[in-house]
């Protein structure tokens, strides 16, 4: 293990890169993992701008892992119609439904989604075994197009569109749409499809609402050049095609790479998640309370 320098050999990488590219999660995730201790190197707790080589001996959670070269991790995208009410993490304390609840189980590896949705948001999601090609999508210099259809309550005038084509300041920093149509709608309902070049939290709802327009539904229909479909209902995910994972991998400026066949155990173990539902809970009766 090395410290992050000028005299580092180029065949070592920053850690979080490493364990994201083994599919633990996303860079962000990796860097929270290493500052909490979760991450040691050569049986020493790991700290942020450590750098491993392959001869480094690393764990995640007390549990040794195997460092691949990039171009041996498998790389799989699957698009999943996100409902709204589904929370962006992999386990909720109160119990909610996930968007990884639905998703198809895998050994050794684990699905690493390429941004987020709130629970109110709707629409395509990605996710990927790649935590490169997340990486590389999610970052900001990627400029990657996210397209929503938005419906909007309340009058929307022509000086709304141009203030927020032209870029208004939002508490994070100025936000701008790069595009926004109009899709019809009666009444103080109406449909927009808008594109965005970034992911920051809530984007989109805030960008109208400094225009004092409130969203009613908010659906993301593509990412990159990934378009929603009717191959996933609301709830559902399809696997990616060749092409389609490709275009991604250019997209981040990556080498393209075979997806992998899957193997009979893990097409029969694909085709009983697609189908599988989580059971609905028992509503609680309401306490009495003692008189």
């Amino acid at each position: 293990m090395s410290q992050s320098n000028n005299t580092t050999p180029p065949t070592s990488e920053k850690l979080q890169k490493v364990l994201a590219r083994a599919g633990l999660g996303s860079r962000r995730e990796m860097e929270t993992a290493i500052s909490a201790g979760r991450v040691k190197v050569n049986s020493q707790v790991a700290k942020l701008g450590d750098r491993v080589e392959a001869r480094d001996k690393v764990s995640f959670d007390e549990r040794p892992l195997a460092l691949r070269p990039e171009e041996e991790v498998p790389r799989r995208v699957i698009m999943y119609n996100k409902p709204e009410g589904e929370l962006c993490t992999r386990k909720d304390p109160e119990g909610r439904r996930t968007v990884f609840d639905r998703l198809p189980r895998l050994k050794g590896e684990r699905w690493i989604a390429i941004g987020r949705l709130d629970i109110n948001t709707s629409g395509l999601l990605l996710f990927t075994t790649d935590g490169e090609l997340a990486n590389r999508l999610m970052h900001p210099s990627t400029q990657v197009e996210r397209e929503y259809a938005v419906r909007v309550m309340g009058e929307v005038k022509r000086e709304h569109i141009l203030a927020m084509v032209d870029g208004v300041m939002l508490e994070d920093g100025p936000a701008r749409f790069t595009d926004v149509q109009e899709f019809g709608g009666e009444g103080i309902n109406t449909w927009f499809h808008v594109v965005i070049l970034e992911g920051r939290n809530r984007e989109v709802r805030r960008l109208w609402e400094s225009q004092a327009l409130t969203v009613s539904r908010l659906k993301r229909v593509r990412y990159g050049n990934i378009f929603l479909d009717k191959r996933a209902k609301a709830g559902e995910w399809v696997e990616l095609t060749q092409d389609e994972v490709d275009d991604l991998a250019t997209l981040a400026n990556l080498e393209t790479r075979k997806v992998p066949a899957l193997t009979p155990d893990e097409k029969n173990r694909w085709n009983r998640d697609k189908h599988k539902r989580k059971p609905v809970q028992a509503m609680r009766k309401p306490k009495t309370k003692a008189r």
